[in-house]
């Protein structure tokens, strides 16, 4: 069988003494692709270029960069400048993102997020890539710009990235053109909520992913979680879909590739 992880960040401190033993635990797994999410503050730019350059040297590796809610305050013309350059300085980054709002922990003032938000979208579309979209506390804001910035006929979509909104919010989304992942939390005993919102996601929407090094699922909560771990996500949601594990994988690695334009060479 075949996974993907689609959405970690293998690239931080936090797997600087072991990240190449970490992709080989993943290749072990049947993990054949993962995508590396780029974050930070803009000011230290080095957050986005080793991103790309993990991708580059890892055959099964790809690459999206964006600006998190938490840093949109330190979005500008030069970091948008540097940002795009580097998007069209390889074929391995094939998203943006994560971008979106977080009012939970309100890093950067609301009304900053939302501009930063709405400012990446249009970039997105510019480059003709997918979105990736962090959403915390701001389920309606994050719908209404989603709406409003995403109904162009030529838009690629993008992801719902660690879902932990309503199953209404889900179904909005997909019918404008998102794809729904959940990570990890799914597995825990007291999510229910996920879970009822998972029930409304078919196969043919559904990703899966770590957010590694958070969120490890149930076996391994509480430790350092990482890409071969969604195997263990993959398993609990083959039993919640009653499906077999094989076609679990097999529809989230469709709808991975699908949806960032990828294939699997089969040699």
């Amino acid at each position: 069988m075949i996974f993907v992880d689609s959405h970690c960040h293998i690239d931080g401190a936090e797997f600087d003494s072991d990240r190449k033993e970490v992709i080989n635990r993943a290749k072990d797994a049947g993990i054949e692709m993962m995508l590396v999410i780029g974050t930070g503050e803009t000011t230290n730019f080095e957050n986005f270029t080793r991103v790309v350059q993990l991708a580059e040297s890892n055959e099964n590796i790809y690459a999206s960069n964006g600006v998190h809610p938490h840093d949109a305050k330190t979005f500008d013309d030069e970091a948008e400048r540097r940002l795009v350059e580097l998007a069209r300085s390889s074929q391995k980054v094939v998203a943006w993102g994560e971008i979106g709002l977080d009012f939970f922990y309100e890093h950067s003032a609301r009304e900053i997020q939302k501009e930063v938000f709405r400012r990446q979208i249009r970039i997105a579309r510019e480059l003709d890539l997918p979105i990736i979209i962090h959403s915390r506390d701001a389920d309606s804001e994050t719908v209404k710009i989603l709406i409003e910035e995403c109904a162009h006929k030529n838009f690629r979509g993008g992801v719902m990235h660690c879902f932990g909104g309503t199953p209404e919010m889900a179904k909005t989304l997909m019918d404008i053109g998102f794809f729904i992942s959940f990570a990890g939390n799914v597995t825990f005993k007291k999510a229910e909520n996920l879970r009822d919102s998972a029930k409304i996601v078919p196969l043919e929407k559904l990703l899966i992913e770590t957010d590694s090094p958070y969120l490890a699922p149930i076996p391994f909560r509480g430790k350092r979680n990482e890409p071969a771990f969604v195997v263990e996500t993959a398993k609990f949601l083959a039993d919640f879909y009653n499906v077999s594990l094989k076609d679990l994988a097999q529809a989230t690695t469709e709808n991975f590739l699908r949806l960032f334009r990828l294939q699997i060479d089969k040699r």
